[in-house]
């Protein structure tokens, strides 16, 4: 039975309860009342996980189209023309000022070093975050594995999916900040692709504070059809992707201890461009929404151990009180328009229950038999601890080319990732391997830094080792 509740009375003095750990999906350009409605084509979303956690039926999104409401998410500024026309030209905006609103105001869409950001904020405060991207690096050719965007100034060819690669820059709002893009070392480890996160759920103290997922053109249900042909678009891309991940996110030790899942669409479709909460227009723009005030209603998934199965929010909310609940959880100040006298924070209509038993746990891959030690490479070095992915990894250097060396203790995905000193990272490999083989990965000339990840993307194992 949903426990409704239509009231946000004493939501302002509530104290949130104690969530660390709080992870982000958000989707693609569909009306809450398509996705939530009783025929709704994303049952999974719309039936199965509203009956675990909270739905909130009056959330909004705060623009059109994508990429102002991404960056309305984690860092209050409103839309501006530039990113209400999901920046096609990747370039900064200028002069920037930062004005008595604590908006940035001029023209473009790259936000000056001075203007914050939630990931600012946690890095100020010594929390952790992370901003996973599917796709990201598929094509070396279009941007990088960690860290990827266009070149400052140039077109962004992000825009459209191809065959080989379906990852969107706007889509991904940290690309949209200096003070993260400048800082190649911090970028590289903080923005990085989703196949890296099934190893930082391994533990709650490797899961980050705060975890941003960034589904690509194909499983966020932008495309109807998906570019690669194998996979579904539309809804279908998306219920592939929620059944995928949500298990392993609810599934982890992190979530099941403080956790906090919040799984949410960028924007409405083009025609709905209701708002809720007090919104007002930053410097650069009249409408928000193109046709009006907002982005429309999108409706808002949450999960979590303080949640109780089914309940109902009626309380209006939008992508600015999304940012302010979080920056609440962690004790830290509101940024932009989340400090804004109409915006408030989810409430006890949200937090329903107080404490409770952990979700169900995701899949896991099964314990491996012992690998024979016949199997591992003459020169290898450096085993790992019983159970992970890959241990006997060598850096093996012949007179003319070095090979990283390794042997796979489960079947996994290998990814090798090549830094050189003054360049950006690329995905060198990406391949199946098998158990109990070992494998061999010659490098080019002048390498550098050299990443080895194994990843199960349904389980919570990963090895990653520098070199």
């Amino acid at each position: 039975m949903a426990l409704a509740v239509g009231s946000a009375a004493g939501a302002q003095a509530y104290a949130p309860p104690p969530i660390r750990h709080v992870f982000v999906v958000v989707l693609e350009n569909e009306s809450s009342a398509v996705t939530f409605g009783p025929d709704s084509p994303a049952p999974y979303l719309a039936h199965t996980l509203t009956g675990e956690g909270a739905f909130l039926a009056d959330y909004h999104a705060i623009g059109h189209e994508s990429l102002d409401n991404y960056i309305a998410m984690i860092s209050g500024q409103a839309p501006n023309p530039f990113t209400q026309t999901d920046c096609q030209v990747y370039e900064n905006l200028v002069p920037g000022t930062l004005l008595s609103d604590a908006q940035a105001d001029g023209v473009g869409c790259i936000y000056p070093s001075d203007v914050p950001t939630i990931a600012s904020q946690l890095d100020a405060a010594g929390l952790t975050w992370r901003d996973y991207d599917q796709s990201m690096g598929a094509d070396p050719a279009r941007e990088a594995a960690e860290c990827g965007h266009p070149g400052v100034g140039q077109i962004d060819t992000t825009q459209s999916a191809t065959a080989t690669d379906q990852y969107a820059t706007r889509h991904n709002p940290f690309m949209y900040f200096h003070s993260i893009i400048d800082d190649t070392t911090l970028c590289d480890s903080h923005v990085v692709n989703l196949d890296l996160l099934p190893g930082d759920l391994t533990s709650a103290a490797d899961t980050p504070n705060y975890v941003f997922i960034t589904p690509d053109l194909c499983s966020d249900g932008h495309d109807a059809t998906c570019a690669d042909k194998s996979r579904p678009g539309g809804f279908g891309g998306i219920e592939q992707f929620l059944q995928q991940w949500v298990p392993t996110i609810t599934g982890s030790p992190a979530f099941q201890q403080n956790g906090l899942l919040i799984i949410t669409f960028d924007e409405s479709q083009d025609t709905d461009a209701t708002s809720c909460c007090g919104e007002v227009p930053g410097p650069g723009t009249v409408l928000p929404g193109l046709l009006g005030p907002g982005g429309g209603t999108v409706g808002a998934v949450l999960l979590s151990p303080f949640i109780a199965p089914g309940t109902v929010s009626n309380v209006p909310y939008n992508h600015y009180s999304m940012l302010r609940s979080v920056e609440d959880l962690f004790g830290l100040s509101h940024l932009g328009e989340a400090a804004d006298a109409g915006e408030q924070s989810f409430g006890p209509d949200v937090y329903t229950r107080a404490a409770g038993p952990p979700a169900p746990a995701g899949p896991v891959p099964a314990p491996a038999k012992a690998c024979t030690a016949k199997a591992l490479p003459r020169r290898a070095h450096g085993h790992l601890a019983s159970g992970t992915l890959i241990e006997g990894v060598a850096l093996v250097r012949a007179r003319t080319r070095a090979a990283i060396v390794l042997h796979a203790v489960h079947a996994a995905v290998l990814r090798v990732t090549v830094r050189p000193g003054h360049g950006r990272s690329r995905t060198l490999l990406t391949r199946r391997i098998a158990r109990c083989r070992a494998y061999r990965v010659t490098l080019p000339r002048g390498h550098g830094r050299v990443q080895v990840a194994a990843i199960v993307a349904q389980g919570a194992q990963t090895t990653i080792r520098h070199y």
